[in-house]
């Protein structure tokens, strides 16, 4: 791999899951000459300080939330919706941050998560044969040829929206929505209601005696403003590059390339050849970085990949998202995170559950079932726990919306319910009751392991 590096460098490297075939060539140059002079969506200085936090988390000091839309989309874009998703994580990082005794790093999967790999470039219903729909920001999901031709026209409504989105995440953020007793009381009502809310009650009855506490020693919103709001930050899969190229800019005060339109962007599991071109990209940007790390990936391969995209080894820099499947992650992970602390690589381990655990229903319908999805995260935590690497965070498809999309959770949502709610644009979703239970027996999980730590220090 070259030392030359430039935001265009990536185009004389193999890209995957980029479409080819946009009509109009010339279109598509003039519209990314458009991005290259629009205003950053987020700024270097944001990235930055991601990074220092997930250098806490690489280090055991902080936990990774990291969750939203599996692919946002232009229909269901909406204020509420937004707000909704925005809730339900930070209601999800109180419940692990009380349970674990750690600050949480809250990522949204929002606000440019658009584009997403296919496993076929083309769909066919009959004897019709069309292109994949590939994201609301390259065609569209209708099935007809003239809403599969991929539009870069899409490229400057994905990046309006991506705007419109991170407007609002920073007025909610900031402006007191984060409350954390707004927060608190949003959580009380969802084990009130949740058929298995009793499971969640202790948990939820200690957080508001530690609130009742604060408040009595003068701990409030009103003398602590921070507590009236929170750090939020965005991330999506830099997939589309010409778009990503298009929004690096060289960052004023340090004199280094970032990419402005998220703080931090991962690689996909379809897309991390080494010799590729999105691993060529995201090693010149100064980003925080992910990689989505599956089973196929060997010990060997993963090593060669930290030192490509990490090679001064920073921490907060890399984070590893391990997404293998229910029954194979004690088979895979252990090996690779024996390969990353035996090369003292300095990176943040964490758990994608939902993607290795998809599956079609009798129905149709692409689902994930619950209890699968949980048991790959108590896994990876007990797995890093024997190896002796940092449990760092989980990173989920959801939405606050109630969607009927996975299988199972406390409503025990069976293959006849999916058709009831079934919204997604592409793979399916945790709605917001399942992804705060899950949030609720993850925590179970962590303080079982802080209490356990807590007695072998003790000894």
């Amino acid at each position: 791999m070259s030392d030359t590096w430039n935001p265009a460098s990536w185009r004389g490297k193999t890209a995957k899951h980029i479409p080819e075939d946009y009509p109009d060539a010339t279109a598509l140059e003039r519209v990314e000459q458009t991005l290259r002079g629009m205003p950053p969506l987020v700024f270097a200085g944001e990235a930055r300080r991601l990074k220092s936090l997930l250098g806490d988390v690489a280090e055991g000091r902080a936990f990774l939330l990291q969750g939203g839309d599996c692919a946002e989309s232009f229909k269901e874009f909406h204020a509420d919706n937004i707000r909704d998703t925005f809730r339900l994580i930070l209601q999800m990082a109180v419940v692990l941050t009380f349970a674990g005794g750690k600050p949480v790093v809250k990522v949204g999967r929002m606000a440019g998560q658009f584009a997403k790999p296919r496993s076929s470039p083309v769909e066919k219903i009959g004897d019709v044969e069309l292109p994949s729909y590939r994201g609301d920001n390259i065609n569209g999901m209708e099935f007809t040829a003239e809403a599969r031709a991929p539009d870069p026209e899409r490229l400057l409504k994905a990046y309006a929206q991506s705007s419109s989105t991170l407007n609002l995440l920073r007025a909610f953020a900031g402006g007191g929505y984060a409350d954390l007793y707004n927060i608190h009381r949003w959580t009380l009502g969802f084990v009130n209601d949740s058929p298995q809310g009793a499971r969640y009650r202790e948990l939820s009855e200690k957080i508001s005696e530690a609130l009742t506490f604060m408040a009595a020693i003068g701990v409030t919103p009103d003398s602590h403003p921070d507590l009236h709001r929170v750090e939020f930050f965005t991330c999506h899969e830099a997939l589309l590059l010409g778009f990503e190229e298009a929004m690096t800019r060289v960052d004023s005060t340090s004199g280094d390339w970032y990419d402005t339109s998220a703080h931090l962007l991962w690689i996909g599991e379809r897309t991390r050849q080494l010799d590729g071109a999105h691993v060529e990209f995201c090693r010149g940007v100064k980003n925080p970085i992910g990689v989505k790390v599956g089973p196929t990936l060997e010990p060997d391969e993963l090593l060669r990949l930290i030192d490509a995209l990490s090679p001064a080894n920073e921490a907060g820099r890399l984070t590893l998202y391990g997404r293998f499947g229910h029954d194979k992650i004690a088979d895979r992970l252990p090996r690779l995170m024996q390969a990353t602390k035996a090369g003292g690589r300095n990176v943040v381990w964490a758990i994608d559950p939902m993607h290795g655990n998809t599956l079609t229903a009798a129905n149709g319908y692409k689902t994930r079932p619950f209890d699968r999805i949980l048991s790959e995260v108590k896994s990876f935590v007990e797995i890093a726990k024997a190896e002796g690497v940092h449990p760092g965070g989980v990173h989920l498809e959801m939405t606050g919306q109630n969607v009927t999309e996975c299988l199972g959770g406390a409503r025990a949502l069976t293959e006849g319910d999916l058709a009831d709610r079934y919204h997604t644009h592409c793979d399916p979703r945790l709605n917001g009751e399942q992804a705060l239970e899950l949030a609720f027996l993850v925590a179970e999980k962590l303080k079982e392991d802080r209490i356990d730590m807590a007695r072998r220090v003790a000894v």
